[in-house]
């Protein structure tokens, strides 16, 4: 949507935040002219595109106000969990958000609910919170879902009653479940990924408890050759906003180092 925007509106294209927490896919398209501004109120006219993670309820009416035209770029899948948070809102329960409470994903389906939300990204910190008497339970759409799961089970001692949407991404979980099953088959594992993506930083824990040689790299310049000594099977994955020219760039220059057809 980025691309095409940029042949239609060259001059004047702005995206709120960067389009996805990847530096090298942003770079590209600064060089393509859009630009990135962190606040609506810098944005002086023109084209707003509303990245990957959503927007909040307060910048979206000032988009409006300024006569900014709006190209929405949200995810659907973190449209779904707005729409599910929304919903458990106006049915009279309070929200539980499992996440990354300063992401801008979380910040943006907070900012839609006036009061009762809570975000939490650990079992401990559910036990501080509560007892509720209906509590609506979502997922930040990248969180590990095994830690959703934790968080629900735990949830049941603490309300009356729960009502549960899973709305972590299908493909996010595929590729927490692929990857801890390479990570089990390898000697060294390689995850690439911006350094600021949350399910990159997830994807790279995962793998660490499985295979302690894991690397979080975001280009193939980073990639240290001593990691891949003796080491005759290396796993390679990467996060969902990782284009796909930086991973082949990563398993070409594995594939250099190590002699690999």
């Amino acid at each position: 949507m980025a691309l095409e925007a940029a042949k239609k509106h060259p001059k004047h294209l702005y995206t709120l935040g960067p389009l996805i927490h990847n530096p090298q896919a942003v770079e590209f398209l600064g060089q393509l002219g859009v630009k990135v501004k962190s606040r609506i109120e810098n944005i002086p006219k023109g084209t707003v595109i509303f990245r990957s993670h959503g927007v909040s309820l307060r910048d979206l009416e000032k988009a409006k106000e300024k006569r900014l035209h709006i190209i929405d770029a949200t995810c659907p899948t973190v449209k779904r969990a707005q729409f599910f948070a929304n919903y458990l809102h106006r049915h009279g329960y309070d929200l539980l958000i499992v996440g990354d409470a300063y992401h801008p994903e979380v910040k943006a389906i907070q900012s839609y609910i006036k009061e009762g939300v809570e975000v939490v990204d650990t079992v401990e910190a559910i036990q501080q919170l509560g007892p509720w008497e209906k509590l609506g339970i979502i997922a930040q759409t990248t969180q590990s879902f095994n830690l959703f799961k934790e968080i629900v089970t735990t949830s049941l001692e603490r309300a009356k009653e729960v009502r549960v949407f899973n709305t972590i991404c299908h493909a996010t979980t595929i590729r927490q479940k692929e990857a801890i099953e390479i990570a089990k088959k390898v000697g060294c594992m390689i995850v690439i990924g911006g350094y600021n993506s949350g399910n990159t930083q997830r994807l790279a824990a995962i793998c660490k408890e499985i295979q302690p040689h894991t690397y979080h790299i975001e280009t193939a310049q980073e990639l240290n050759q001593r990691w891949l000594v003796r080491k005759e099977k290396v796993g390679l994955t990467a996060g969902a906003s990782t284009p796909s020219w930086i991973i082949k760039e990563v398993e070409g220059e594995i594939r250099r180092l190590k002699g690999f057809r």
